[in-house]
């Protein structure tokens, strides 16, 4: 059964005012609340897919953790995959070779991050490279064998614009790391063959990295059978930091690791900062529907005086009075913010099925709006509008309890 309380403010929410001003003002606060919702849950949305995507687009070049040794290079490195790759949570691990270098073209020449990797591994850690493109770095014996006499190259789809070249052309690849000579130091350059490009949505990457096999990188950097370092893909990426220090603490002290939440942690950083911001920033808009909405409750307070003072004078309480005022603002409150779920829900699956917002693509590395919506977000939106909507409530029904039946009855 329904208690009186209840029953009373739901007769206030369907009985017409006497001033059609507090209507409005309700509807207006409903409608108040249902923008701010909505608003939030579109945004918060496409902060998560731009996060998401952006995660999702760094982890395709890059690998979850990268284990380097302090005095620099290392040669036991194959004994170290062994021990890499039956650590518990790692998926799959490679060598690879980093360096500086300079790519030169018939018609230009642009700087480089060189990357030496094994092809028969690399694409287990290095998702952005299939395996088609990885056939082509095969050692120098089996180029003989199939007639190439140039060494493969793949470059990213910018460096190769910046370069001028296509699939097929060569390029010289010129490396700081060259020999002493009588005069003097003389750098070490080798042609390469364009074997593929590739395209990983992130313009630093795709105008900077070039991979060659490691081979190739090892005699090019004169660094014997040494590696940088060792790339390690992981099962779950959020434990990437455990399993990474699991991994030191196998090897020893002088080597030491890095996942990929601390070598991106700027980033993310930034992007849950502005997330947090953006989310505080809406909440206003939420907040101001909230004042309407107390506005609306003390309006209704001054208009049924009289009939507070009859409810007191046959034996109400002042928590009764309350429960009847901080209903109809829950109700007010709970309208919006379920017409504001709803609409931020259709708006987000429209956003991400048709995606007819476009983005310069000169500017963002995305050219459609993102959209990823998490149940976790769209829970606590709603609960923030109905905490807000809850305390918009207190004050106007503390102001209605405090009535004095007598006083009302006489002056109302």
């Amino acid at each position: 059964m329904m208690s009186f309380e209840f029953f009373i403010g739901s007769r206030y929410l369907r009985a017409k005012q006497k001033q059609a001003f507090i209507s409005l003002i309700t509807i207006l606060s409903i409608a108040g609340v249902t923008v701010g919702v909505m608003a939030l849950i579109v945004v918060i949305a496409v902060m998560t897919g731009f996060e998401y995507d952006l995660k999702s687009r760094i982890l395709g070049v890059e690998s979850h953790i990268v284990i380097m040794r302090h005095n620099g290079p290392f040669s036991d490195y194959c004994n170290i995959l062994e021990h890499v790759e039956n650590t518990d949570g790692v998926e799959a691990a490679t060598p690879f070779i980093n360096s500086q270098v300079i790519l030169r073209s018939s018609l230009s020449l642009s700087g480089a991050v060189l990357r030496g990797i094994d092809p028969d591994s690399a694409d287990r850690v290095i998702k952005n490279l299939d395996k088609v493109s990885l056939k082509n770095l095969k050692e120098t014996d089996q180029r003989k064998s199939t007639s190439i006499t140039m060494p493969a190259i793949i470059l990213g789809k910018e460096l190769a614009k910046n370069l001028g070249v296509m699939q097929g052309d060569p390029v010289h690849l010129i490396s700081p790391r060259g020999m002493i000579s009588p005069i003097g130091h003389i750098p070490t350059m080798k042609r390469f063959k364009v074997a593929d490009l590739f395209e990983s949505g992130m313009y630093e990457y795709d105008r900077t990295l070039a991979y060659i096999n490691i081979k190739d990188a090892q005699k090019i950097l004169r660094m014997g059978d040494s590696v940088n370092g060792i790339e390690v893909r992981v099962n779950d990426i959020y434990n990437a930091g455990n399993i990474a220090g699991r991994i030191v603490k196998g090897l020893g002290f002088q080597y030491w690791a890095r996942d990929w939440m601390q070598m991106n942690q700027n980033l993310f950083s930034a992007l849950k900062l502005e997330k947090t911001v953006m989310f505080i920033i809406l909440a206003l808009i939420v907040l101001v529907a909230a004042f309407n909405i107390a506005s609306t409750l003390i309006m209704m307070v001054m208009e049924k005086t009289k009939d507070i003072a009859i409810l007191k004078a046959m034996g109400a309480t002042d928590k009764s009075i309350r429960k009847i005022f901080v209903f109809k603002g829950i109700v007010i409150g709970s309208i919006g913010t379920i017409f504001g779920v709803c609409l931020g829900l259709i708006l987000c699956t429209v956003l991400k099925y048709y995606q007819f917002i476009e983005l310069p693509g000169d500017v963002y590395y995305i050219t459609t709006l993102p959209v990823k919506l998490e149940l976790l977000d769209v829970v606590m939106i709603a609960s923030a509008a109905m905490a807000i909507s809850f305390l918009a409530t207190l004050y106007p029904a503390r102001q209605a309890s405090k009535l004095d039946p007598v006083e009302a009855i006489r002056y109302g």
